[in-house]
């Protein structure tokens, strides 16, 4: 029981932590932009603490439930004659105060990367050193050792972790295999790589039957590994919601706040780089799913300044509000779903 509380004041440190650094991004670029701002909060619902700058009149708030937050600038959600309302200013500098959140949670989901990365003692190459064993089913495929593998079905690789990732995902079935050797590019069509099956989910995945060589950790090196790194965890979150909606994961796939407390505990008890690398994922998908181009998130929000920018004028504000509305009780109905799912599945 004293477990499960130290996992949950953990999860909410975390999630706190990540939301903050979100609306931060709101925030510095609103304050950058001159935005007149209401209030800073952090979390929803009912006020917890609350304290008003004597000097910028904004309000600084703790709420109650650690889901979200928010930056409520003047003219944000209704038409405004303030020179400093967000609806008066400019549309590039509304787009990137909207966008600033969810790039502010991907670049801290990059910085923790190059932490990560660094820790290895050695950065994983897509060359091939040697098999697992002599009669794996890649080999008999024609990879060969020493072949560096530049792509995995039609996606480019450039990293070990790339190419993990792609093998993982892909490796269901066969899929064609493009590599270097002896400078030339050779393409392996239909290799047939080992697989795996999760056994709560049902999901198949595929699994690298080679050891790829390694090399020495150098600035450079990390930088580029880190980079790389961070876009294959954004292209798995893409992946992810695709393969939800074309049927490969259930809904049994999908996690909520109840679900990724657990495992934040769990990964807690093995140490501080798992910790590490639970927050790269909920942080870069706290990005991405806030770019996704649906209400009430900041993408939908920037969908609207699009829409403003083609059309010449700015959408109707009331019919504006009743949009992102409609998106937050969607979002609210799906994370209420999810949670029983979750708590269900605890106690089955």
């Amino acid at each position: 029981m004293f477990q499960s509380f130290l996992n949950i004041i953990l999860a909410i440190l975390i999630f706190g932590a990540l939301i903050l650094i979100h609306e931060l991004g709101h925030f510095l670029f609103a304050r950058l932009f001159k935005v007149g701002i209401n209030e800073f909060s952090i979390g929803m619902g009912p006020k917890i603490f609350s304290r008003r700058s004597k000097k910028s009149s904004i309000a600084y708030s703790i709420r109650a439930l650690p889901i979200g937050g928010y930056v409520s600038m003047e003219g944000e959600d209704e038409s405004s004659d303030n020179e400093n309302a967000f609806c008066n200013k400019k549309i590039w500098q509304r787009f990137i105060i909207t966008a600033a959140g969810p790039l502010m949670n991907i670049v801290l989901g990059f910085l923790c990367t190059v932490i990560l990365v660094s820790s290895t003692g050695y950065l994983t190459t897509t060359t091939v050193h040697s098999f697992y064993e002599e009669a794996t089913s890649s080999t008999q495929e024609g990879l060969l050792p020493g072949d560096t593998i530049t792509k995995v079905g039609g996606v480019y690789v450039f990293t070990g972790n790339d190419m993990y990732y792609e093998i993982m995902h892909q490796g269901n079935k066969p899929i064609d295999i493009t590599v270097e050797r002896d400078g030339k590019t050779v393409v392996l069509e239909d290799v047939v790589f080992p697989t795996v099956k999760d056994e709560g989910t049902g999901i198949v995945f595929g699994r690298v039957d080679f050891f790829p060589t390694a090399e020495q950790l150098s600035f450079g090196g990390v930088i580029k590994h880190s980079f790389f790194r961070s876009v294959s965890t954004i292209k798995m979150i893409y992946d992810s919601i695709f393969d939800l909606f074309t049927g490969r994961f259930g809904i049994s796939a999908v996690s909520g706040p109840v679900q990724i407390t657990q495992t934040i505990g769990q990964a807690a008890s093995t140490g501080f780089i798992n910790v590490l690398y639970l927050i790269v994922v909920i942080t870069i998908n706290l990005g991405v799913f806030n770019l996704l181009p649906f209400p009430a998130l900041d993408g939908g929000r920037i969908i609207f300044l699009l829409i403003e920018l083609i059309i010449g004028r700015p959408i109707n504000k009331k019919f504006e509000s009743y949009v992102n509305l409609a998106g937050i009780m969607i979002l609210f109905l799906i994370m209420i779903l999810v949670t029983f799912k979750d708590v269900f599945s605890l106690i089955m």
